[in-house]
C-alpha cells in the first residue's frame, strides 16, 4: 500500500478539498508534521504547477482527478520497478537509478514511461504494461 499523498491528508483532516494557503501550510507543517512551513509553501507552488492545485480568489482548491491520476502513474512506476528489479535480479534502486539514466537520454517523459523504456531496454517483457502506461 503506498503512502497517502499529503493532499489526501490533508482533505482529509480538514474534511474539504479547499484550503487556504496559511491553512494547508499549517496542516502540512504543524498537524501532520509532513514538512516544514518552507517546504510547504514550496510544495504547495509545485502542485499549483502540477495542476494538482487550483488557486481562486485567494482559495487552493484540490483537483481530485489530478491526485487520483498521480497516485495510479505512482503505482504503476512502482510495480514496474518491482518487476523489473525481480527479472534482473536486481536490487530496486539499481534500477530507479537506470531509469534516472533514461531521462538524461530522453529528457522530460514521464517516470513510467522512462521505467518501461528502461525494462525494454535491458530485454524484460514489457508487454502486461503497455495499456497502462499514461499518454505522451
Amino acid at each position: 500500500m503506498m503512502d497517502m499523498h499529503p493532499l489526501e491528508e490533508a482533505i482529509e483532516i480538514k474534511g474539504s478539498p479547499e484550503f487556504t494557503r496559511s491553512e494547508l501550510v499549517g496542516i502540512l507543517s504543524f498537524r501532520l508534521r509532513r514538512m516544514s512551513p518552507t517546504e510547504a509553501k514550496k510544495a504547495i507552488e509545485e502542485w499549483i504547477e502540477e495542476g494538482l492545485l487550483e488557486e481562486s480568489e485567494g482559495k487552493l482548491l484540490v483537483v481530485i482527478e489530478k491526485l487520483e491520476e498521480e497516485k495510479e502513474a505512482g503505482s504503476l512506476l512502482g510495480e514496474m520497478v518491482s518487476y523489473i528489479a525481480r527479472s534482473l535480479g536486481w536490487g530496486e534502486l539499481e534500477v530507479l537509478e537506470g531509469v534516472k539514466k533514461m531521462r538524461e537520454r530522453y529528457g522530460d517523459l514521464d517516470e513510467a514511461i522512462l521505467a518501461y523504456l528502461f525494462g525494454m531496454e535491458k530485454g524484460v517483457d514489457m508487454s502486461k504494461f503497455r495499456d497502462r502506461l499514461p499518454e505522451f
